[in-house]
């Protein structure tokens, strides 16, 4: 029986490895020093796998989609692991413009691909569908590419920050994966933003009426 997709957690760092966004949705790193611990660790694995000092590989996004239902159904009728399962997978992807990479780590399946100067991260178990793990990498990544109108880098990222923390609570929540499609993301992104700086104009325009109100009084009782 296929179990609901998970993710463990959601990563944006920058090209040093910091901290710009991230959101974790299990207890696997319980308090914070664990967290950026396995923060530095996947930084440092990706950045010698993607120089190709580690064996890694290349996910095709679009051939993902097609090759879900194939991969189930391996999974469903023969014993394979997932480290065959991944090279099962590899010789049968077409390169594409879109695309991402996997490595494992601790552990853990870790997808992600680099942008400018940020670097996208998104880890599940290793009993976890690495496509699942893709399309949402994807997902973030190509609404993270609409919210900041194709300036993805760093400054633009913490410019925009509140927005990129809110792509987050659309694509999963408790683990559990909403929606991966990006241009579905970051309308529902932008529709959110859009209300709050509805909300904000109107508190100030309340603020301003009942400002005058209160200098109106003031004046007729002078």
């Amino acid at each position: 029986m296929e179990t609901c997709p998970s993710v463990k957690n959601i990563l944006l760092l920058d090209s040093e490895g910091k901290r710009v966004a991230v959101k974790y949705y299990t207890d696997d790193w319980p308090v914070l020093s664990a967290k950026l611990a396995f923060e530095k660790s996947v930084f440092v694995k990706t950045q010698k796998a993607s120089s190709g000092a580690e064996e890694n590989f290349v996910l095709n996004m679009i051939g993902a989609k097609f090759l879900h239902g194939f991969v189930m159904q391996i999974r469903q009728h023969a014993n394979i692991s997932t480290t065959h399962l991944i090279q099962a997978i590899k010789f049968h992807l077409l390169l594409s413009p879109f695309t991402a990479e996997i490595v494992m780590f601790d552990g853990q399946i870790v997808v992600y691909k680099f942008i400018q100067d940020l670097h996208f991260f998104v880890t599940g178990g290793d009993e976890d569908n690495e496509l699942i793990l893709a399309s949402v990498l994807q997902g973030f990544a190509d609404a993270i590419d609409i919210i900041l109108r194709n300036n993805v880098d760093k400054r633009t990222a913490l410019e925009n920050l509140d927005l990129i923390l809110l792509c987050l609570d659309e694509i999963v929540d408790g683990g559990i994966v909403l929606e991966t499609e990006g241009s579905v993301i970051a309308e529902k992104v932008l529709a959110h933003g859009a209300e709050g700086a509805t909300s904000i104009a109107e508190q100030t325009i309340v603020q301003a009426l009942t400002t005058a109100r209160e200098h109106f009084a003031k004046s007729l009782l002078m």
